[in-house]
């Protein structure tokens, strides 16, 4: 399902619009969007961007430009997960805080990664299939491990301008 709240700029491609759940999103131009892949209220995805099957994008993620997101990507956006409060009643929006996180021009995650809340993948930044990302990586770095950890640098496997 496409809300009418969503924003698709010009060619935008979803083959499959009845097997995507996209609300609340703006989606830039020429990006390819996967079936079951979920794009929540807030997101912010750049232009000339792949977003593989079975991705989850929550609330809190801005990806810029020409960044490829694998299979089954995972973002979570609380860093202290509970569903209720000290009192055992569930929590309010007003008791939930999002933790924001970013994906830089031309990175590239690799399927069954996950993302975790508050960090920053740098330009041109690649991440290894499962890993779990849980700081910051630098522009160029290859992270691959759970936890992730840097492996190498990408310009010294092929020219990433």
């Amino acid at each position: 399902m496409i809300a009418d709240d969503v924003t698709l700029g010009e060619g935008v491609e979803i083959r499959y619009p009845d097997l995507v759940n996209l609300y609340g999103c703006t989606i830039g131009g020429g990006t390819r969007i996967g079936p079951f892949v979920e794009v929540q209220r807030g997101v912010s995805i750049g232009s000339n961007c792949k977003i593989s099957s079975h991705s989850f994008i929550c609330t809190g993620v801005t990806i810029e430009a020409a960044v490829f997101v694998g299979h089954g990507v995972m973002f979570v956006n609380d860093k202290y997960p509970r569903a209720t409060n000290e009192l055992g009643t569930p929590l309010t929006d007003k008791e939930w805080g999002v933790s924001e996180t970013t994906v830089r021009e031309s990175a590239a995650i690799g399927s069954n990664a996950t993302i975790l809340g508050g960090v920053v993948l740098g330009r041109h930044s690649v991440v290894g299939a499962g890993a779990v990302v849980s700081h910051n990586v630098s522009p160029f770095a290859i992270v691959a491990g759970s936890p992730a950890r840097v492996l190498g640098d990408i310009r010294d496997h092929h020219d990433a301008n």
